[in-house]
């Protein structure tokens, strides 16, 4: 597999996902397998053309959703403040060029915003559509019109009191998408561009070679207020049970599996839990969680509904009734940066850092950094774009690949210590290379002492030579599955493969307040990562190597029995990760290990006080 690299560097390379042919579920995983450049190319320009329309839904999507909010506020605004409001909506979505207010008594429109002479001619058929389905109370967009290389598109959104918006959209980027994905999915040879001077050597022998074409590139939980949930080391007898009983005032006990759900007529969960607790045969006790319920409330954004099949398919809806995260808990995410202004992210962010550009703020001028993070942390329940996968977790962004997508082994061994040495539990990095670099394995080492769980991607190349830094012993390595749980044909197998998720077609934030969907291992590893932050937020005593073990023991076997190669234990399960998670926390063996573990805590932070002062 080869990798273009700087002669004396080795770049580390965005993990965008290479293409993708939808199938019905009982296909298997052989027919991916091809080699045939056709073929490859074939399924690349597939996953191209399957994320452009997602991603062009998406736009469409949001932008009737903007509409609709603003005219719900322009109903209490004044009407010399009209052309204010619609004036901000342009400066916060700046793809929207020109709006229009058409009043309900049929007065002149409002606008804000001019077009060019092309723009109004090429979109002038379909003004009479926009201005027939207002007056009609219906919603309209045009097709998606190319004028000067440029995509455009006229939406109309009526107003429940008469009326409504009408405007021109800038869909730029469609471009983006394609072009970037172009480069990603090695359709074209990777460009020698950005700050370094790019070779192509083979990563094993690191040979001189030449690349001709694209195919050579290779918080809150809710429980039963009476009931608790118990598991003993030995099943008690029948004199044993009965004396529990009379102790607890129990009203019921319902044996499920190897564990029995105690309800008391007079004592409280916290009473029967601290009753228990002084018992030397309980394994654990925990509260009775309302999660067992069968039926979850979906989060309210605009584009979950229709567009996010990663979050249920994962089991992450019925997570979130065991936690939503925890706001002290971090997570790093080397990219490309981050669109620091996205309303999606806004409070999701904490202080990071630019390695690429020192001086500036890290900034997004790629997408891919910001996709991955809107992954793990768009605001959520907020009437507004994706769902992120945690609530309260927050993305530490570093960038450390430029506006190429390429870094070196400094930059992001660099960023690997800088997110240790600044509070990050949980590092993603969507990126990588194929051959090793003992100068990051030592950061990595470095993290991993420090107790943070690295999560990487695979891979996108559908070969199971090892990646790096996903294949480092260290870290976590994600391959990537589809909607039908099958292995992503793009994605990268192997023994050192330890989990799989979401990885094609995902939704998620992109740069300019807009969203897209992309394909790749990329996509997938911020899935795991949001994880460990979410198992962390549950029980932060946990060492890295334990949350490691929890997802791979929770994960929903795929593929052959066991573990395999390709999909590692198989795909992450948030639910039952979190449950066991829980069980650890109240777990009375261990309560002492906990105690321990707490009290060394204090005692690192209160040294390092010491340490800084």
């Amino acid at each position: 597999m080869l990798f273009r690299t700087p002669r004396w560097i080795f770049a580390l390379l965005l993990l965008m996902g290479i293409g993708y042919l939808f199938i019905p579920a009982q296909h298997k995983n052989e027919e991916f397998t091809k080699n045939a450049p056709q073929y490859e190319a074939a399924q690349k320009q597939n996953l191209i053309a399957q994320d452009l329309n997602l991603t062009n839904d998406l736009c469409r999507d949001q932008c009737k959703s903007d509409f609709r909010r603003l005219l719900l506020e322009l109903q209490q605004t004044p009407k010399h403040q009209i052309d204010q409001k619609l004036q901000q909506l342009r400066a916060d979505h700046t793809h929207m060029l020109a709006v229009s207010w058409t009043q309900p008594n049929r007065q002149p429109a409002i606008t804000s915003g001019t077009l060019s002479s092309d723009i109004r001619e090429s979109l002038a058929p379909y003004q009479d559509k926009a201005k027939q389905s207002l007056q009609q109370g219906e919603v309209y967009h045009s097709p998606s019109i190319l004028v000067d290389q440029e995509y455009y598109m006229l939406l109309a959104v009526p107003s429940t009191k008469g009326g409504g918006l009408t405007g021109v959209i800038k869909q730029s980027i469609l471009n983006r998408i394609h072009d970037q994905q172009k480069k990603n999915l090695r359709l074209v040879p990777y460009p020698s561009e950005g700050n370094y001077q790019m070779e192509s050597v083979d990563s094993n022998t690191h040979r001189d070679i030449r690349v001709d074409n694209g195919e050579e590139n290779g918080g809150v939980s809710h429980y039963n207020k009476e009931q608790v949930v118990v598991k003993f080391q030995v099943i008690p007898n029948q004199a044993e049970m009965a004396q529990i009983k009379k102790t607890i005032h129990a009203a019921s006990v319902q044996k499920l599996g190897y564990t029995y759900v105690f309800k008391s007529n007079k004592l409280t969960a916290e009473q029967m839990m601290a009753h228990f607790k002084k018992s030397n045969n309980i394994e654990y006790v925990e509260p009775h969680y309302y999660y067992m319920s069968n039926e979850q409330p979906n989060p309210n954004d605009d584009l979950f509904t229709p567009h996010q099949w990663n979050l249920p398919i994962t089991q992450t809806i019925e997570g979130w009734a065991i936690s939503k995260g925890n706001d002290n808990i971090i997570i790093a995410v080397l990219d490309t940066g981050v669109d620091l202004e996205h309303t999606d992210l806004e409070g999701r962010l904490v202080s990071g850092l630019n390695i690429v550009k020192p001086e500036q703020e890290p900034y997004d001028d790629v997408g891919h950094g910001t996709h991955v993070t809107g992954v793990i942390s768009a605001t959520v329940n907020n009437l507004e774009g994706v769902a992120g996968m945690t609530w309260y977790d927050k993305v530490m962004p570093i960038k450390v690949l430029d506006h190429s997508g390429a870094g070196t082994t400094y930059s992001v061994a660099q960023g690997i210590i800088w997110a240790t040495d600044h509070g990050a539990k949980v590092i993603n990095m969507s990126l990588g290379n194929y051959a090793q670099a003992e100068f990051l394995h030592d950061a990595i080492r470095y993290a991993f002492d420090h107790d943070v769980i690295l999560i990487a991607a695979s891979g996108n190349d559908n070969t199971d030579q090892p990646g790096f830094p996903a294949a480092y012993p260290e870290v976590f390595a994600v391959a990537a599955t589809d909607n039908y749980q099958q292995r992503a044909p793009f994605s990268n197998y192997g023994d050192y493969i330890d989990v799989a998720a979401p990885g094609v077609s995902i939704a998620s934030t992109y740069l300019d307040n807009q969203y897209a969907a992309l394909s790749g291992t990329s996509m997938a590893s911020p899935h795991v990562a949001a994880l460990a932050a979410l198992i962390r937020s549950v029980n932060p005593l946990l060492k890295n190597t334990e949350v490691m073990d929890i997802m791979r023991n929770t994960a929903i076997d795929l593929g052959e029995h066991g573990k395999d190669t390709q999909f590692g234990y198989g795909q992450i399960n948030v639910e039952q990760a979190l449950i066991q998670a829980n069980n650890t926390k109240n777990s009375v063996r261990l309560f002492p290990e906990w105690v321990k573990r707490e009290i060394e805590q204090i005692r690192s932070k209160y040294t390092a006080m010491l340490d800084g002062a």
